[in-house]
């Protein structure tokens, strides 16, 4: 991100409310207009959903999180962060794909073909499918270039039922398109939004050779988000507030109360007037605080709902693969992850990501542990003579919001009923998933609201005079 020029109204009053990557970007760029910032976290540390916290010997990510080239926003906020080397993005996209039983498959986009030829290739040789399902599966994603993400009709539309509609069978979506829907969208392509699984596929894979790329962090999230973005923002002058919980936000006659607690939800401890606000928190808590009749939608949030995501640790006493990553299918496994190097100095520790988790969000550790382990065996021989020392589980239950058909209607825009009130967050209207992308485009548009805003105020206030 790019400090612009100083704000003529510089100097005023912001607070920010929530310190995730959409609070961050949405500090940092007011901060850089010259405005005091105040930036409320409840947690101990910034980072919202891409947080780390110590497990024993580990550093445990909350989630795992990986990016794209095309992450163009979100790239130039690791740059802003000076966290760009604590990452490494593929010179070309490519993802082993496991399945039990089988070498892996190696899908890769081919170097020196312009997009979408770089991937032809790849669907031509995808040895998980058949003959007939690969010539369908090229023509489908041929045709997924003309669907227009910002179509409502698309949004209303479910990207399982196009994808029947154009010679994608069950075995075809399970084994290629859901290897990116869910991991993207956190839900299977017949539960998906049309137009938000357009978005994936056309930006990330389909428009532009390198787009789809993937970056990973070579760091614990709390090092790569959390931490850089506290130095940064205190190097700004911004007050950083972490352990604070908001409870209120209310219109004042000079812009806007907020109150303060503790993080364990004690009563108020304080109270600030900002002349502007922005609410960078889940749906959820932004229908909490916003104050009745500055948002038409608010009651509408509740319907994006939420889904979860589970996460389960293994670490054994010795390498059972020399993969950083891989997907894989007809497993319960869907996305495994190396976490070793950023944790460990010996043996291994691996991550299954399990998104779209309704199925396995309750189900206890122990048997989750035990499946996974099992299922890693399979798809990796030499864990099945390696001894596990440790497994464990993590949660999500409202990783993001469901992105189903006809959630656009549903997302919000930035801006509310009340002037100077602002939201910001992935769920917000983006034009994007709920990704790391998503989080920090809708800190940009939060931050281009209140500037215009505190613009606009100004220009009153000198009228008036």
């Amino acid at each position: 991100m790019t400090p612009g020029p100083p704000a003529a109204d510089a100097g005023r009053d912001v607070c920010v409310v929530g310190g995730g990557l959409a609070g961050i970007t949405a500090a940092v760029r007011l901060a850089d207009a010259g405005h005091r910032v105040t930036l409320f976290e409840r947690r101990s540390e910034l980072g919202g959903a891409t947080y780390s916290f110590d497990h024993g010997s580990l550093v445990v990510d909350t989630g795992q999180h990986v990016f794209l080239r095309c992450y163009e926003r979100y790239r130039a906020l690791l740059d802003r962060l000076g966290s760009t080397g604590l990452t490494q993005l593929q010179p070309r996209f490519s993802v082993p794909i496991l399945a039990p039983g089988r070498a892996p498959h190696v899908l890769a986009r081919t170097r020196g073909l312009p997009a979408p030829a770089h991937l032809l290739p790849a669907l031509a040789g995808y040895s998980l499918l058949d003959a007939r399902e690969r010539w369908h599966a090229i023509r489908a994603a041929a045709a997924l270039r003309t669907v227009d993400p910002d179509d409502p009709d698309n949004d209303r539309r479910s990207f399982g039922g196009w994808l029947a509609d154009h010679g994608q069978g069950s075995r075809a979506v399970r084994r290629l398109w859901d290897l990116i829907t869910v991991a993207a969208l956190n839900t299977p392509a017949e539960h998906a939004s049309l137009a938000l699984a357009a978005r994936v596929f056309r930006t990330g894979l389909l428009e532009r050779a390198d787009a789809g790329d993937i970056g990973r962090p070579l760091v614990p999230l709390s090092s790569l988000h959390g931490r850089p973005a506290h130095r940064l923002l205190t190097r700004l002058g911004v007050r950083v507030a972490t352990g604070s919980r908001v409870e209120r936000v209310e219109p004042d006659t000079t812009g806007f109360r907020v109150a303060i607690g503790g993080a364990g939800g004690r009563s108020v401890q304080d109270e600030l007037v900002a002349e502007a606000v922005v609410l960078a928190v889940p749906h959820a808590a932004a229908a909490q605080l916003v104050p009745a009749g500055a948002s038409h939608d608010r009651d509408d949030w509740q319907h994006l709902g939420s889904a979860p995501i589970v996460n389960v640790h293994l670490r054994y006493d010795s390498a059972v693969t020399r993969l950083p990553f891989a997907a894989a299918v007809e497993s319960p496994v869907q996305w495994v992850f190396d976490r070793t190097p950023a944790s460990m100095t010996d043996g291994q520790y691996l991550v299954v990501s399990i998104s779209a988790a309704d199925d396995t969000i309750t189900v206890p550790a122990r048997r989750l542990a035990a499946t996974y382990a099992a299922a890693v065996a399979r798809l990796f021989p030499a864990a099945r003579s390696a001894r596990v020392l440790e497994t464990f589980v993590t949660r999500e239950p409202s990783a993001t919001f469901r992105q189903a058909p006809g959630t656009r209607a549903l997302r919000p825009g930035a801006a509310t009923r009340l002037p100077g009130l602002v939201l910001a967050g992935a769920w917000t209207d983006t034009g994007w998933p709920d990704t790391m992308e998503g989080a920090v485009r809708s800190g940009h548009r939060a931050a281009d609201v209140v500037l215009a805003h505190l613009v606009s105020s100004n220009r009153n206030l000198e009228g008036t005079r």
